[in-house]
């Protein structure tokens, strides 16, 4: 193995105005750089690509240096600083949100990566804490939250090792963290200080802060000092304010007071004035009536309205200084499983450049699984014996590739739908992916799933 190790230092006295690092796909850069005033020291540089770095073979897509449709600096493999703000801005200025998928395992990433693919499009991976546990293992002591953030990082260097190899620009996320989660952020984020160090680029693209059950003077002072940290290396923060109703990976707001779900301009000025003091590399996932989990039709009441009051009362308190667009706030879009595409679409119309999906991929890849049992089911219940023959071995059908892959096709097709409802097919410019070649084993090659 072949590992790029060249490390530029450069001094930079004076003031420095640039707020965001660009981290090109195949070419050493200058490293990220931030100072309102004073002396700043660089001693770092952006490596060669992942693939460059571990001397992976790197062709067609993964190659590519940019894409047709989408800003220079924005290139295939995980996207940080200037090139990640780059890509939201373009999300938002084009009117299209990006699938922030919650994975689990590595099949999971690759089915996301998959699915960008085939839509010539940009992706989101983010993992939870409880998601990066399990990625890790469940049977890996979790003291001081040490599993969740091994197993962030190993899903990191699977993402950043991957999603150059499938040409597709991916922003890697972690979700929630409430007050209580913060050592497990706080894991992550020194994790990508100390890739920084040699890379000149951090390890994650962003964190998500909630804290939304916090007093909001808590909530806004504690995400400052986050994003100031943050910032820094080229890092975004998304910051939750208001509370997503329903139940997700642990964390039950199903009995919150109903006006918690519904966050006001007011508040939503009042965060972006006090983060803008710091950074512009910030995103809002404001309450409008969001809810995680599936509901009946009817049952969730969003409001995406609020989204465009407080676009517009902070674009007023701007006066000259709000962008030409009016929609300075990038908003982000939590629970919206089940949600009337007629409401996803006017969220996206109002500045949202972000949604969470979960729970229905959960199903999907759950689905996948279900449906390959009941086709097969008679050659799932022994090893040896069938329809085809007492004597016939089922070993081709319990293949956990076979049951894993049906998961996974599913999966991507449900994440179509998912592209289609946010108007994010098509934004990368790329030819259509030319079919695998000298593909091994059952999943791809075996049964028909």
């Amino acid at each position: 193995m072949k590992i790029a190790t060249s490390v530029v230092s450069a001094f930079i006295t004076g003031t420095i105005c640039a707020n965001a690092f660009v981290a090109p796909h195949n070419v050493p850069s200058p490293a990220f750089a931030k100072a309102k005033s004073g002396v700043v020291t660089i001693t770092h540089v952006a490596l060669k690509s992942m693939s460059g770095e571990l001397d992976i073979p790197c062709e067609d897509d993964c190659a590519l240096e940019s894409y047709p449709k989408l800003p220079a600096s924005v290139h295939p493999g995980v996207n940080t600083g200037q090139a990640m703000l780059d890509l939201l801005n373009h999300a938002k200025e084009n009117g299209y949100a990006i699938p922030a998928v919650n994975c689990v395992s590595s099949s999971s990433i690759n089915t996301c990566l998959e699915a960008a693919r085939k839509n010539d499009a940009p992706i989101i991976i983010q993992f939870s804490s409880g998601g990066s546990q399990f990625y890790a293992g469940k049977d890996l002591d979790n003291t001081n939250y040490n599993a969740a953030i091994a197993g962030a990082i190993s899903g990191a260097f699977h993402v950043r090792t991957l999603a150059e190899q499938y040409g597709v620009p991916v922003i890697l996320h972690t979700d929630h963290c409430s007050k209580k989660l913060l050592p497990w952020v706080d894991g992550l984020v020194a994790a990508s200080e100390r890739y920084f160090e040699s890379h000149g680029e951090p390890l994650f693209s962003s964190h998500m802060i909630d804290l939304s059950e916090e007093p909001i003077e808590e909530n806004i002072e504690i995400c400052k000092n986050y994003l100031e940290r943050m910032s820094k290396i080229g890092m975004l923060l998304e910051m939750e304010l208001g509370i997503t109703g329903g139940e997700e990976d642990g964390v039950n707001n199903e009995d919150v007071d109903i006006e918690d779900l519904y966050s006001k301009p007011e508040e939503i000025y009042q965060v972006y004035e006090e983060l803008s003091k710091v950074s512009d590399m910030f995103t809002i996932a404001a309450a409008f009536g969001n809810v995680h989990g599936v509901y009946s039709p009817g049952n969730v009441k969003l409001e995406p309205d609020i989204l465009n009051r407080a676009q517009e009362y902070i674009t007023e308190k701007l006066g000259d200084a709000a962008p030409e667009d009016k929609k300075p706030v990038m908003f982000v879009f939590h629970g919206g499983s089940g949600s009337d595409i007629s409401d996803i679409r006017r969220a996206i119309d109002f500045g949202v450049i972000k949604m969470n999906i979960d729970t229905d991929t959960q199903w999907s890849y759950w689905e996948g699984i279900k449906n390959f049992e009941a086709k097969w089911r008679d050659y799932l219940q022994t090893q040896i014996g069938n329809p085809d023959g007492a004597d016939k071995p089922n070993k081709k059908y319990y293949d956990p590739r076979e049951t894993l892959r049906s998961a996974e096709l599913n999966t991507v097709a449900r994440l179509e739908k998912c592209f289609e409802d946010l108007k994010c097919q098509g934004v990368c410019g790329m030819e259509a992916k030319k079919p695998a070649k000298n593909v091994f084993g059952p999943a791809l090659g075996g049964l028909p799933v």
